[in-house]
């Protein structure tokens, strides 16, 4: 695999964690959860930045959102005890579709 999408990887694992360090800061009330919630934000995107430079804008955001949206879906059912209904499958599968689709329209 291309050195690229090694960071694209790393990107979307680094925003799952991120997505998951904004509800803990209470709206940003709370210091030490605020600046995680930063670091990680601001981590996640200039591990999106390395991944563009050798993987086009459109694909490498595409797939950087899908990899966070998916794993945020995840790591809620996981840990937080969201509920996974049929209509949220379907949704991640149509993620999984629109990235795939992205991605060979990539070559």
């Amino acid at each position: 695999m291309h050195s690229s999408w090694w960071w694209l990887l790393a990107a979307g694992l680094v925003e799952v964690a991120w997505t998951q360090s904004i509800k803990p800061t209470d709206g940003f009330t709370r210091p030490v959860p605020t600046i995680v919630c930063f670091v990680l934000g601001v981590s996640a995107v200039f591990l999106l930045s390395r991944a563009m430079e050798g993987l086009p804008v459109g694909l490498a955001y595409c797939a950087f959102t899908g990899i966070g949206a998916i794993g945020a879906v995840g790591v809620g059912v996981l840990w937080s005890g969201d509920r996974l209904s049929a209509a949220r499958l379907m949704g991640l599968a149509l993620l999984i579709s629109g990235l795939l689709v992205v991605r060979l329209g990539e070559e």
